[in-house]
């Protein structure tokens, strides 16, 4: 048997394990009649930011936490290049971001997925004596009723000791 290359044409948004047919490509029939079809299994490489859901695209985009209290415009991978995000003030660790239109086709429609990123909010294990001066200075300013997560936590805590009678 002689071996042969043959181009093919992998749909945009095809998924890892799908096949592509290619007509009249297979192997010859045994009474020498029209060849058969071929089936090619794709396999999809990984991105390097981009975690593939579906039609969406995900990126876990690590932030400072002052980008994340003060909001800030980032720059996303996308599969074009990058996009500007922009992370709105009081953004919360593991909140997701939305990129309309910038996933991947769907095979059948052609409708776009999202690039989705989550906020991943970092926290500096050193502070320079500075720093450290200015956090504590806000520490003094912190109001724990208007953290809503706190909030809630706090009243469940009150209401869990003020049941418990510890």
């Amino acid at each position: 048997m002689k071996g042969r290359v043959v181009n093919v044409r992998i749909p945009p948004g095809i998924h890892d394990g799908q096949a592509v047919r290619i007509r009249g490509e297979g192997e010859p029939a045994e009474d020498g009649s029209s060849r058969g079809d071929l089936h090619c299994q794709v396999r999809v490489a990984a991105h390097p930011f981009l975690e593939r859901h579906d039609n969406d695209l995900v990126c876990r985009m690590p932030i400072g936490f002052t980008q994340a209290a003060l909001g800030a415009v980032v720059e996303v991978p996308t599969l074009t290049g990058k996009a500007e995000l922009k992370i709105p003030p009081g953004a919360q660790h593991g909140q997701l971001f939305h990129l309309r239109g910038l996933g991947l086709p769907d095979l059948r429609s052609g409708r776009k997925g999202d690039v989705v990123v989550q906020a991943l909010v970092e926290i500096p294990r050193h502070l320079n004596k500075a720093q450290e001066a200015l956090l504590r200075e806000f520490a003094a300013t912190e109001d724990r009723s208007v953290l809503p997560e706190s909030k809630g936590f706090f009243e469940k805590l009150m209401d869990y000791f003020g049941r418990t009678g510890q």
